[in-house]
C-alpha cells in the first residue's frame, strides 16, 4: 500500500515539474487574414483536466469535462484538448496568449505563453529590366518585414530588407531569380533577360536622331534671332541717316552772306562788273536832275543829324547809299548842257 502511494506521488511530481519547466515563452508568427493553431507541445490533456486560454488577463476560451466550452467570440475555437485555433487573423490579434492546465484536484499541471505576431504575406515579385542601361529591378508590392534576394544562376547578387532592389548586369545569358520572404510566406520568380543587339542599336539610333533634330531646331532658331536682330539694327541706322541727311545739307549750305554797304562802297568794281561796250545801262528810277537841282539836293543832304530819339531808333548796320549812276548820252539836243561862257 505504501509502495503504490509512493509510486503515485512520484508520477504526480514529475508531471507538475514538467509543466513548471515549460513556462518559457516562444514567438509564434501568424499570417494576416489566415487561421493559426496554438498547440501545447509535448503534453497530453486528460478528460479530468481543465484547460484555460487567456490573452493577457482576459479569458478567451475554457475547456472542462461535463461543462460547455467557453469561447469569447467566433474567432476562437478549441480544436483538440491541446489546441486553440484563431480564425482570420487581424492585426489586433497580436499579443501574448497563456495556456494553463489544471488537474482534477485543482493544482496547476502546466503553464505556457505564446507570443503571437501578425505579418502580411509577401506577394510574388515583379521583375522588369531596361536594355538601354542594362539594369534589372525586382519589386514586391506586399509583405511585412520582407527580405528580397536576387540570384543569377546559383550566385547571390543582392540581399536587402526592402521592397525593391536593382542590379546592373554584365551577362544576360544566365537567368535571374528573385525571391521575397518573411516569417510567414515566401515567393519567387525566375526570368531570362532578352535584349537583342538590334534593339539596343535601335534605341541608340533613335536617341541620336532626336538629339540631332533638336540641335538643328536650336541652330535655326539662333540664326533666325540673329538675322532679325541685324535687320532691326540696320533699319534703325537707315532711319537715323534719313533724319540726319536734311540737317547735314542745311549745315553745309549755311546762312547766305549779306553784302554790307561798306564793302560795296569800298569795292564797287568787285560788286558789279562793268557793262560790256555798246551796252546802255538802264536803271529804274527818276532821271538825273539838272545841275541847279543837284546843288539843292546836296545842300539838303548836309543837314544836321537827326535828334537823339531818332538816332537811338536807328540800330544795326548803316543803310546803303545810292550809287552814282553814269550820265546817259544826250539825245538830239534834248536836255543838252549849256555851252560854257566865253
Amino acid at each position: 500500500m505504501r509502495c503504490e502511494f509512493l509510486a503515485g506521488f512520484l508520477l504526480l511530481f514529475s508531471i507538475s515539474s514538467k509543466g513548471a519547466v515549460s513556462g518559457d515563452g516562444s514567438i509564434i508568427w501568424g499570417a494576416l487574414g489566415h487561421d493559426i493553431n496554438l498547440t501545447i507541445p509535448n503534453f497530453q490533456v486528460t478528460d479530468t483536466d481543465e484547460v484555460r486560454w487567456e490573452k493577457g488577463r482576459k479569458l478567451v476560451a475554457r475547456l472542462k469535462k461535463e461543462v460547455k466550452p467557453f469561447l469569447l467570440s467566433e474567432a476562437f475555437e478549441i480544436v483538440t484538448n491541446e489546441t486553440l485555433q484563431i480564425k482570420n487573423l487581424k492585426r489586433d490579434d497580436n499579443g501574448t496568449y497563456n495556456v494553463i492546465v489544471y488537474g482534477a484536484n485543482g493544482s496547476s499541471k502546466l503553464q505556457k505563453a505564446f507570443h503571437l505576431r501578425i505579418l502580411e504575406r509577401v506577394s510574388k515579385p515583379d521583375v522588369y529590366w531596361a536594355c538601354s542601361n542594362t539594369t534589372l529591378t525586382c519589386e514586391a508590392k506586399k509583405g511585412t518585414d520582407l527580405e528580397l534576394k536576387l540570384f543569377q544562376g546559383k550566385t547571390l547578387l543582392t540581399s536587402l530588407h526592402q521592397k525593391s532592389i536593382s542590379h546592373t548586369w554584365t551577362d544576360q545569358n544566365v537567368p535571374f531569380k528573385c525571391s521575397a520572404k518573411n516569417k510567414v510566406s515566401e515567393e519567387s520568380i525566375t526570368v531570362t533577360v532578352r535584349c537583342p543587339e538590334k534593339e539596343l542599336h535601335f534605341y541608340v539610333i533613335v536617341g541620336a536622331c532626336a538629339g540631332g533634330v533638336l540641335l538643328v531646331v536650336l541652330g535655326a532658331l539662333l540664326v533666325f534671332c540673329v538675322c532679325k536682330r541685324k535687320k532691326k539694327n540696320r533699319r534703325r541706322k537707315d532711319e537715323e541717316l534719313e533724319i540726319k541727311a536734311p540737317r547735314m545739307s542745311s549745315m553745309e549750305r549755311g546762312p547766305k552772306p549779306h553784302s554790307t554797304p561798306a564793302a560795296a562802297s569800298q569795292n564797287p568794281v568787285v560788286s558789279q562788273a562793268p557793262p560790256p561796250p555798246g551796252h546802255h545801262l538802264q536803271t529804274p528810277g527818276p532821271r538825273p536832275l539838272p545841275p541847279s537841282h543837284r546843288t539843292r539836293e546836296q545842300q539838303q543832304r548836309k543837314k544836321p543829324p537827326p535828334s537823339g530819339t531818332q538816332a537811338y531808333q536807328q540800330k544795326g548796320p548803316p543803310l546803303p547809299r545810292p550809287r552814282v549812276q553814269p550820265k546817259p548820252p544826250c539825245r538830239g539836243g534834248e536836255d543838252a548842257p549849256l555851252p560854257p561862257p566865253n
